[in-house]
């Protein structure tokens, strides 16, 4: 799936396959020592009370909250972002909707540390206008490992045991996707390690999932 750059607000799969897409890779990669460091102190992809987070403490951070059943708000920079530099001032607020997290949002802006801001609600995907001077936004480097389906899968398939019979990651992806997840399908699956050679923490994964809420279908 192309990533405009800048962004375009179709360039976005539905909110909920988003956030499914990328809660799952955040799960599988779950650590109960991570789960202990809070945010400021941790890198990778990750779920907790807030959203979904992915950052690698250099050049990309990102956040994706679901504020109410069909309601998600994703905020973030990738360093390839021009919108905070670009004169005039492009304002990431414009037409947002009342439910956003405007305190959180204008804090980042506050300290210069927000690139782009994309909403969704009633089924589809909405930003601010930019000008056509605009370069880029960051979405393209910052969101594309999640946008594109086959990279998540291809990450997935990663972490799963191909001697153990069950569900295939394409599988697994799907009912994510539709958030009818059988978590136990899953962990009998992975792997007993992580691609990077650390111990499986499978009762981690389990906490993510229900975190996640990808086992029924949100809304319901």
């Amino acid at each position: 799936m192309t990533i405009h750059r800048p962004g375009l607000p179709e360039d976005l799969p539905p909110g909920e396959e988003l956030w499914a897409r990328w809660a799952l890779l955040a799960a599988v990669e779950a650590t109960t020592e991570e789960e202990e460091r809070t945010s400021g102190y941790r890198t990778g992809i990750w779920i907790d009370e807030d959203g979904l987070h992915w950052d690698d403490s250099g050049c990309t951070w990102w956040v994706m909250s679901r504020t109410a059943p069909g309601r998600f708000v994703l905020y973030g920079e990738d360093e390839s972002s021009g919108v905070k530099w670009h004169n005039p001032p492009v304002d990431m607020l414009a037409g947002g909707p009342d439910w956003l997290p405007y305190e959180e949002l204008r804090d980042r802006l506050e300290g210069y540390e927000l690139g782009c801001v994309y909403w969704y609600e009633d089924g589809s995907w909405a930003r601010a206008p930019y000008p056509d001077s605009l370069a880029d936004d960051g979405l393209d480097c910052g969101m594309s490992r999640f946008v594109d389906r086959d990279r998540v899968l291809g990450e997935l398939t990663d972490h799963i045991d191909g001697t153990v019979a069950g569900p295939s990651a394409d599988t697994l992806l799907a009912d994510a996707e539709a958030h009818r997840l059988q978590p136990q399908q899953l962990l009998r699956r992975l792997r007993g390690v992580t691609p990077d050679h650390g111990p499986r923490d499978l009762s981690a994964v389990a906490r993510a999932l229900g975190l996640a809420g990808l086992t029924v279908r949100l809304g319901t």
